[in-house]
């Protein structure tokens, strides 16, 4: 039996996403009745300029002010997707006090703040749900709050951030800088005016907060993650990648420590191998590899950003939370039972690939050998440009390098997994011989 009486339902905000959540529930809105069991009815559109013409919505709902909107007290679900921290985050709290549910897109918020919204949501027994939040369109919170609640997640590795995928993509099929793909990202409106957020990394970041927290059932902050952007990623990266069957993507890495007895969570630039299924993700798509206990190795792909996609995932979670309500219940809050600590980026163990421009003079490959022998970080390989590749316990024998114009040598390093701080120290120590000019680039390698 279907429910006569609308569920009503407020939209704060009404840009890219928000317009397109509107024209769905207005277009669809038979068989999202059916699928719900009641009709869901657009209450009311607050926005920042009431005089722009919005297609498909009826000028008399809309409004400027969000607050009285939220405190009708007939509002059964209000659909966040203003975005940034405030209003965004009173106007969610003060929906939950007069008696409505919450759907979010709000990875910035709910990355800084996810813990203290959960509590005010619980405290009134309403929904928070905020699939859109993480990878658009992809299916991703719901299976890791869901789906694998009765399983150990292990590990998260993704590719979150279209924007960067788009541009690393780029510069590895077409040959072209960091600069001249950002600029073709904006031309197809990939990238913002200011891409700031993305090629820097804070979007990636906050998803990797919302996903460490989800996965590992604790919680986790923006500002626990560690975070290095694509800026300085260059042409010269790419080849060197390549050169090794490999790619660079920007990666959001969530793991739990061998021990069980902490977490980690971070994003950063890093070469995967060509055979990694997050290798093959192409253009601005999102991927995320979840690597359980009892399920094993799971893959999310899809579009990861756009007004569709995740207009698609606030509308799914639009379904789930007003099913609750007809049903006077509640989905799963937070669960962060296990309070696990975050690690510091200097106890992540992985491999880096480090570039080298030194002397081109007898003696050098001996002296960088030392450097990593001295801070307990073992090569692996070691390359020179235009030579072969040479096994590790060979290096310090070998003399010289490939010849650039001054005398100089370009060598390429490749260590064996060590804790991230050995590897910063060696990098330091690196910079501080008489024989290296510079260092060139740094990466880390992953998914191996």
């Amino acid at each position: 039996m279907m429910r006569t009486r609308p569920l009503k339902v407020a939209l704060l905000g009404c840009g890219v996403v928000g317009s397109e959540v509107a024209r769905i529930m207005t277009t669809h809105a038979d068989d999202l009745a059916a699928r719900i069991g009641a009709p869901v009815e657009l209450a009311g559109v607050a926005v920042r300029r009431p005089s722009k013409v919005r297609e498909g919505i009826d000028p008399a709902l809309i409004t400027t002010d969000a607050t009285a909107l939220v405190k009708r007290g007939d509002i059964d679900v209000a659909i966040e997707v203003i975005g940034g921290i405030e209003p965004a985050r009173t106007l969610i709290t003060t929906a939950f006090e007069h008696g409505a549910s919450v759907v979010s897109a709000n990875k910035a918020l709910l990355a800084e703040d996810g813990a203290a919204l959960h509590a005010v949501a619980e405290q009134h027994g309403r929904d928070l749900y905020y699939e859109a939040a993480v990878a658009g369109a992809i299916p991703l919170v719901r299976p890791l709050r869901e789906s694998l609640a009765g399983d150990k997640v292990n590990r998260v590795l993704g590719i979150v951030n279209g924007t960067t995928n788009f541009i690393l993509d780029r510069m590895d099929t077409s040959g072209a800088g960091y600069s001249e793909a950002l600029d073709e990202a904006t031309a197809l409106g990939y990238a913002e005016a200011d891409p700031t957020a993305d090629v820097e990394g804070f979007d990636a970041a906050a998803k990797a907060a919302i996903l460490a927290g989800i996965a590992f059932h604790t919680r986790v902050r923006i500002g626990d993650v560690h975070r290095e952007g694509i800026t300085e990623v260059t042409a010269a990266d790419i080849a060197s990648a390549r050169r090794m069957g490999c790619t660079v993507k920007l990666l959001a890495i969530c793991e739990r420590a061998a021990d069980g007895q902490s977490v980690t969570a971070r994003v950063h630039p890093a070469m995967i191998p060509l055979s990694h299924p997050l290798a093959s993700v192409r253009e601005a798509y999102n991927a995320v590899f979840v690597e359980a206990e009892a399920a094993g190795q799971l893959m999310f792909y899809g579009p990861g950003a756009g007004g569709s996609p995740t207009a698609s995932a606030v509308l799914g979670d639009l379904v789930a939370v007003c099913r609750n309500k007809l049903n006077e219940s509640t989905g799963p809050g937070e669960s962060a039972y296990t309070r696990l600590p975050v690690s510091p980026m200097g106890e992540v163990v992985t491999r880096y690939h480090i570039s080298l421009d030194v002397a081109d003079k007898p003696g050098v490959l001996a002296q960088v050998a030392t450097v990593f022998a001295e801070q307990g970080v073992s090569i692996d390989t070691v390359r020179q440009q235009g030579r072969n590749v040479i096994s590790g316990d060979a290096v310090a024998s070998v003399e010289g390098g490939g010849r650039r114009e001054g005398g100089e040598a370009s060598l390429v390093v490749v260590t064996h997994r060590a804790p991230d701080a050995a590897l910063s120290a060696t990098v330091e120590a690196l910079r501080k011989l008489d024989t290296v000019r510079g260092v060139a680039s740094i990466m880390r390698v992953e998914g191996e």
